[in-house]
Parts: C-alpha cells; structure tokens; sequence
C-alpha cells in the first residue's frame, strides 16, 4: 500500500514538473513575436518593448504610440500580470477589442511559457 502511495506521489511529482511553465521554451515561441517586440531594451520597436511587461500598466510605455483602445484599457487599470497577460496572448482582440496588434494569439499550450520568459527579462 506504501510502495502504491508513493509510486503515486513520484507519478504526480514529475507530472507537475513537466507541465510547469518552461522560459527557454518561450524563448523559442517569442521569436516568431521578434519581428515587432523586443525584450532586451526598454526602446520600443514596430510594437512596444516588453522588457518588463510583467507588473506594468497596459499602454504606459512612453515612446509607443498605442491603440486609443489599448490606451485607454491602461488608464482604467489593467496591469499585465500573468492572468492578464494569458487572456491577452490568447486573443488580444477579444481582451482589448479595438487593438492594433494584429495577431490570432498563442496556443493555450505556448501562453505559460511565454509569460516565463517576459517574467525572466524584467
């Protein structure tokens, strides 16, 4: 019954594990963002900086013109925490209709991994 216990427990260990967000596998989903963002400069690019995105207020970066929508999403509160910033790589029009970030959204696989790696470049 101990030996089933425990086979149990190490099953359950290494499934979280494995299901835990991985950054350098963001990293590699990121790249195919790096054509508008970059996350090793605060200066924006054809889409803002996401250096340190994570715990910042939506639509506060100073030298990036944002959609009025986006813009105003900010000044209302949204802060891009994990869940926020999940809902928005999901589908950023349905999070912020009206944006201007043409993009379908990340796989819900992908989201976690990401979020990694833009919590790892603060």
């Amino acid at each position: 019954m101990l030996r089933s216990i425990a086979l149990a427990l190490s099953v359950a260990a290494v499934a979280g594990s494995s299901l835990a967000a991985d950054a350098e596998r963001g990293a590699r989903i990121f790249r195919s963002c790096s054509s508008c963002h970059i996350v090793d400069d605060t200066r924006s690019t054809f889409g803002p900086s996401l250096k340190g995105v994570v715990g910042r207020q939506a639509g506060a970066m100073a030298d990036y013109v944002y959609s009025p929508a986006l813009k105003s999403a900010g000044e209302k509160g949204l802060i891009w925490d994990e869940r926020e910033l999940a809902e928005f790589l999901a589908s950023p029009s349905k999070k912020v209709p009206g944006t201007k970030m043409r993009f379908w959204g990340l796989w819900s696989f992908e989201i976690e991994d990401v979020i990694a790696f833009l919590k790892a470049n603060p």
